[in-house]
């Protein structure tokens, strides 16, 4: 069987964590279409696996937490009658077609993306989430969210009292252009609402959550708002998304840190390359031949 040497699919995962899509990531590195794509899978794979088995027992202390809009497949007023949403069963299925919603959250101190979840936008999706990040965190932590009612019985069911939590609800104004299609309306200002403990006030803030929308719009082709580069598999988004993730904790030194979240954090004492990821695969397969 051929097999991707280690520096091939190191030029793999540097194409494509630079949002490059797969066709042109397998054009910059004269790889076929459908190998870019398993390896794709195959790499996204491994990396959920060592995200989910490292981010644990964090030392967190104030979190941000936000959705962030993508679509699979065909935007919602496109998809084919067979495949509207009702028919589609659970918020987490590969399956997933029409509006997809990732849901992030960010340390505000270490730039660090302990967690995230591929789905829809109700309470259901919410509950996984809050539940997946809950068991990742050290001690009592602050954590900031918009005003998206889900979000309330999510950190109720997941964190009981034991958080400090405050949503920041903003306020819109009309849009002074109803027919723009892609302006949104303005934001004239921003609430501050505790819900649960005692939360610092100065520290009530969604600006860290909302810049990592912007990097991973910029760092995943799939997240490019106007483009033929959508997913078209919800089941290729979350591997992509594992992939942009590794390579954001691990390797990518942030500006103001000068160093990667993760060595940050504590939960690396070296600064990863795009080597090392592939390195993730190369490992795993050995595993499991032998």
């Amino acid at each position: 069987m051929n097999k991707l040497s280690t520096d091939r699919r190191a030029a793999l995962v540097s194409a494509l964590v630079e949002g490059n899509s797969i066709r042109a990531t397998a054009r910059m590195t004269d790889t076929a279409f459908n190998t870019v794509l398993k390896f794709v899978v195959d790499i996204g794979t491994v990396c959920r696996a060592y995200l989910d088995e490292h981010m644990r027992d964090l030392d967190c202390r104030r979190l941000q937490a936000d959705e962030i809009w993508q679509f699979c497949y065909a935007k919602d007023r496109n998809l084919p009658p067979t495949m509207r949403r009702d028919q589609v069963l659970g918020c987490s299925s590969p399956n997933l077609v029409g509006s997809v919603w990732t849901w992030v959250a960010i340390d505000a101190e270490t730039k660090l993306v302990p967690s995230f979840h591929v789905g829809t936008r109700d309470a259901g999706c919410a509950c996984e989430f809050m539940h997946d990040l809950a068991g990742r965190l050290r001690h009592r932590v602050q954590l900031t969210t918009d005003g998206h009612r889900a979000y309330l019985v999510a950190v109720a069911q997941a964190f009981e009292d034991e958080i400090d939590y405050a949503m920041l609800v903003k306020l819109y104004g009309a849009n002074p252009d109803p027919d723009g299609r892609y302006s949104p309306p303005k934001c004239v200002g921003a609430r501050k609402e505790v819900q649960w403990g005692e939360p610092e006030d100065a520290h009530i803030s969604t600006s860290y959550a909302e810049r990592q929308n912007l990097t991973m719009r910029m760092g995943m082709r799939r997240f490019t708002r106007l483009t033929d580069g959508f997913s078209k598999k919800c089941e290729n988004l979350e591997h992509a998304l594992a992939l942009h993730y590794m390579h954001y904790n691990f390797v990518r030194i942030h500006k103001t840190l000068r160093c990667t979240p993760a060595m940050e954090a504590g939960i690396s004492d070296r600064l990863w390359t795009v080597r090392d990821i592939a390195s993730l695969l190369e490992r795993t397969e050995a595993q499991s031949a032998a």
